[in-house]
């Protein structure tokens, strides 16, 4: 496995604009943020800028290896997001008042299920970013 260089890391989170390219999460806003192979190492993913991506520590726990979800508007698998070949705004949108995120396409609903997007952890810490000013983002990818 290859590790991660310190100037791929660097180049990762200023490409992300230092927020989780999965929930968007900003990195001011928790402490921790990791990096994420896009398609797994077990997938035989490359540690290659174009495979990762910045990821909060909820979602890429939530992701772990897993390259597909259920759509629960259909119950069938759909491939997660892929935040380097795909836009954010395509897949995904805010609800009115900053809290979730909802699916837009059964790639966007399948991965708000599968990173557990909307838990109750972060549903609440998101209300309390909405409170202070900072959440949602102005800008999506």
């Amino acid at each position: 496995m290859a590790r991660v260089t310190d100037d791929i890391r660097q180049q990762v989170y200023e490409r992300a604009r230092r927020q989780c390219e999965y929930c968007q999460t900003q990195k001011k806003l928790v402490v921790t943020m990791q990096i994420d192979h896009i398609i797994p190492l077990a997938a035989d993913g490359a540690t290659a800028l174009d495979n990762l991506c910045l990821s909060c520590v909820s979602c890429n726990s939530n992701k772990r290896d897993f390259q597909f979800g259920i759509d629960p508007a259909t119950g069938l698998d759909a491939r997660l997001f892929h935040p380097r070949t795909q836009r954010w705004a395509t897949h995904f949108r805010w609800s009115d008042d900053g809290l979730r995120i909802i699916g837009l396409t059964a790639t966007g609903r399948a991965t708000v299920n599968r990173l557990r997007m909307n838990g109750t952890a972060m549903v609440e810490s998101r209300g309390e970013w909405v409170a202070m000013g900072k959440h949602p983002p102005i800008h999506g990818s």
